[in-house]
């Protein structure tokens, strides 16, 4: 059984058991966390599509911890004008495994 979620702007194909690093959530570390948009569900060889959504499917996710992630470099440059910038960037995100897919 596996499911395909959208969260954070991205989409995931989940089972029960994952560990997924994902856009930082608005929850503590040790709660649990249910995502509704679920947009399909495969259970037994039956595949559910949703429009966008599966009507009362949800996926619920325990959140581990929060972090970020490495430096990325963002440098701009221009040639033959001295117009360079650099700047750094680290994306939070969270960490959390899949308990249980509701469809």
């Amino acid at each position: 059984m596996y499911a395909i979620i959208e969260t954070g702007g991205k989409q995931y194909r989940v089972s029960e058991g994952d560990t997924l690093f994902i856009e930082k959530l608005p929850a503590e570390a040790g709660q649990t966390y249910e995502v509704d948009k679920v947009l399909a569900v495969e259970k037994d060889g039956q595949l559910r599509v949703g429009t966008p959504v599966v009507e009362g499917a949800k996926v619920v996710l325990k959140v581990e911890k929060h972090g970020k992630d490495r430096k990325i470099i963002v440098f701009k440059y221009k040639p033959k004008k001295n117009y360079r910038r650099k700047k750094g960037h680290r994306q939070p995100f969270t960490r959390v495994v899949v308990e249980q897919i509701l469809a």
